[in-house]
């Protein structure tokens, strides 16, 4: 028997095969609840973006314009009741709805009291209504989580699972909210829970989809916005495309850095004038109308739609992307619920726009629409703006259904979104968490981290390696001859189906004591057979280096194989080389 501490190649690798286990009833109640968290989320916000378009016609007109008294009244006084109202019966309903989802997620274990849902719908619909310019995207998000956690309390599910429906109910308003399923879906992964596994993806499918499919039954399947479809015959278009996303990265730091500033400065004032900020914003955004700019009072999605089909001059489009950051600024840092979606877009669509029609101008050779700058526009600014980058540009595909769009969506968004990862390393929203004194995890900071993994704490082997198949007898007297194995802490037993076995010494030497030459029987035993079918698990280099530690109870070190290559030895990990490892990180 050949004794040795370096290992040895053996036979091709064999597919192995894991058994699938049928899904547990709770498991199937779950994916169930999630339908029916969508279809109630997908009517909640259904009658929320009805109330917000019964409120605005209500209070700002049908056809909103400059130096109608109404429009500096309506936001001026909705501002005092949303103030009076949040101060004293709906004290949570403050800010976008994203981080509020979060906090529920991470802080309070899923929980999201029915009085909050409720004040964020009213609130939220009456500060839009009324023209402050804030979006209702957001608002939807944190409702649809407010219904999943209401559910989840009345059936009395465990903490563990109400935790994973509140990212469920916010993919579904989200989804109704814009209509767009794939978007809604990404962006709470991205954005809400940072990982995800099969079942929980599974869940927020279905209640996305559900709550998609309701809100469609009352506004139609058709998309949000129609262009025609992008066609690049010159490739000096897509510098075009470069600038814009240049622009939007900027842009979305100027919005960015206006929010860090003047919300905390506004929070730091006496609670007498706090009270009266949501006021001041409405008066302030109303006047912005009320001189000449009311496209930038509320959502915001006429205005988006005209800039698309070219009906804003060059210096119109640039003063509604200023005035629409400065309305949003002021409205958001007041206090007054409401969601940034529609803003960041609605800025997007203008930067957008502008660079369309100063090509037409300059460049008229150039075959771009302006509605396609408009809506790559949309994308860029929610990349930088909003930090999701994948989110961005499937937003823009479904909430125009041209799929002929997608390089340009691509190249801007990334430049957008690399530009804005650098002037601002702190995205908006975390910056608010940080505010607020809270510390939620940052998925983008998770999505940098570079994991270490089985490879990185690999070391040689140093223990004795022996063959499962050899006899007993034969082992006992190789490992007598050896003074280095006599004191081996442990072997590797490289058995006869291509796995290995870690054997402590002292179980290695507990199997051989036992064995003597005048028991012919037991001596000719091979060592598998004697350790019987149990096998150190079958871990590869490339996997993440803390699923490592668990084994440890169990075994004195773990053999890592070749994923080629069945039974092929790349090195071995005990407990010392991983705790060293982390530690000099």
């Amino acid at each position: 028997m050949a004794m040795a501490t370096q290992p040895t190649i053996s036979g091709a690798a064999e597919a192995t095969t894991a058994t699938s286990i049928s899904p547990a009833r709770e498991e199937r109640v779950f994916l169930l609840l999630s339908i029916f968290i969508g279809i109630i989320s997908g009517l909640l916000v259904v009658s929320f973006r009805m109330a917000i378009e019964w409120l605005s016609v209500l209070l700002l007109g049908s056809a909103p314009a400059p130096h109608q008294w109404r429009l500096l009244v309506a936001p001026s006084c909705a501002g005092l009741v949303i103030a009076v109202l949040t101060r004293y019966v709906f004290p949570q309903v403050r800010g976008s709805g994203v981080n509020q989802t979060k906090a529920a997620l991470y802080i309070h274990n899923g929980y999201i009291s029915i009085r909050t849902m409720i004040g964020k719908f009213l609130l939220a619909s009456f500060a839009i209504g009324s023209g402050y310019s804030l979006g209702p995207e957001d608002p939807s998000l944190q409702i649809g989580a407010g219904v999943a956690s209401f559910i989840s309390r009345r059936v009395g599910l465990s903490r563990e699972r109400l935790r994973i429906f509140a990212p469920v109910g916010a993919a579904a308003g989200l989804a109704a909210a814009f209509n767009a399923p794939i978007s809604a879906i990404l962006f709470v992964i991205e954005e809400v829970i940072g990982q995800w596994t099969s079942a929980v993806l599974g869940s927020i499918v279905l209640s996305a989809v559900a709550a998609v499919v309701v809100a469609r039954w009352f506004w139609g399947a058709e998309p949000m916005f129609r262009i025609p479809s992008v066609t690049l015959r010159d490739p000096r278009e897509l510098m075009a495309y470069t600038v814009l996303g240049i622009v939007g990265g900027v842009a979305s730091l100027v919005f960015a850095k206006s929010l860090g500033t003047l919300r905390p400065l506004l929070r730091r004032q006496a609670e007498w004038f706090q009270m009266l900020q949501p006021a001041l914003a409405g008066l302030l955004v109303g006047g912005i109308g009320y001189f000449g700019l009311p496209e930038v009072m509320g959502a915001g999605y006429g205005a988006i739609d005209q800039a698309m089909h070219g009906q804003f001059a060059f210096k119109m489009l640039l003063l509604l992307a200023a005035f629409k950051i400065i309305a949003t600024t002021v409205s958001f840092s007041s206090g007054t619920p409401g969601g940034m979606f529609a803003p960041t877009l609605f800025v997007g669509a203008m930067l957008g726009a502008s660079i369309g029609s100063f090509e037409k101008m300059f460049f008229p050779s150039l075959t771009g629409s302006i509605g396609s700058y408009a809506l790559v526009g949309m994308g860029v600014l929610f990349a930088a703006f909003l930090r999701a980058p994948l989110t961005s540009v499937f937003m823009v595909l479904e909430v125009s259904g041209n799929y002929s769009i997608i390089l340009p969506v691509i190249l801007a968004n990334t430049i957008a979104y690399l530009i804005s990862r650098t002037l601002q390393p702190v995205p908006v929203f975390e910056l608010f968490t940080h505010q607020d004194g809270l510390y939620l995890p940052s998925m983008e900071e998770q999505r940098e981290e570079s994991e270490l993994h089985f490879e990185d704490a690999l070391q040689p082997p140093t223990v004795p390696i022996v063959e499962g198949k050899e006899s007993l007898w034969a082992i006992k007297a190789s490992v007598a001859e050896s003074e280095e194995a006599r004191q081996a802490t442990a072997f590797l037993v490289r058995c006869s189906d291509g796995l290995w076995y870690a054997a402590r010494g002292e179980e290695m030497r507990e199997v051989l004591e036992v064995v003597t030459a005048g028991d012919a029987v037991e001596a000719k035993e091979c060592l598998e057979q004697r350790l019987g079918p149990e096998r150190t698990p079958l871990i590869f280099p490339d996997q993440q280096l803390s699923s490592a530690l668990p084994y440890f109870k169990r075994w004195p070190l773990l053999p890592v194989s070749n994923r080629a290559m069945r039974g092929a030895l790349e090195g071995v990990l005990t407990l010392d080389d991983v705790l060293k490892r982390y530690q000099g990180r």
